[in-house]
């Protein structure tokens, strides 16, 4: 089951450092990763490449919803930057860790802790 799509919710900070704090909420399944996806290449196209995505209001996360982040950091990468996720909460740690996130992304648990390792 999937919630309505303007129960998603999407808020962008710029930080120090050049760094883009991207709180993420609601469900990130196949109803709602598109709308992460373009915002993220918006983000891109305004040559903003070291992302910290707060995953804390996510209730659920799908496989699709996951390979915006795959992507996103490939394309960071590309451009000397990166993507750092914030803050799972357990159930969407949990798909993480299936899909082998951790060996993949920086996973922090704090915010300063997320921002320094974003900003490089």
């Amino acid at each position: 089951m999937s919630m309505v799509a303007d129960d998603f919710k999407l808020q962008t900070e710029t930080c120090d450092g050049g760094v883009v704090l991207l709180r993420v909420g609601g469900y990130l399944d196949a109803h709602t990763y598109e709308r992460l996806d373009q915002h993220i290449l918006k983000l891109f196209s305004e040559n903003h490449h070291r992302i910290v995505v707060d995953l804390s209001e996510v209730g659920y996360i799908s496989s699709a919803g996951a390979g915006v982040f795959i992507a996103a950091l490939n394309e960071a990468q590309e451009h000397k930057g990166t993507v750092v996720l914030l803050n799972p909460g357990s159930n969407v740690r949990e798909v993480l860790d299936m899909l082998g996130f951790n060996q993949i992304f920086t996973i922090a648990t704090d915010r300063n802790t997320a921002l320094k390792a974003a900003a490089g």
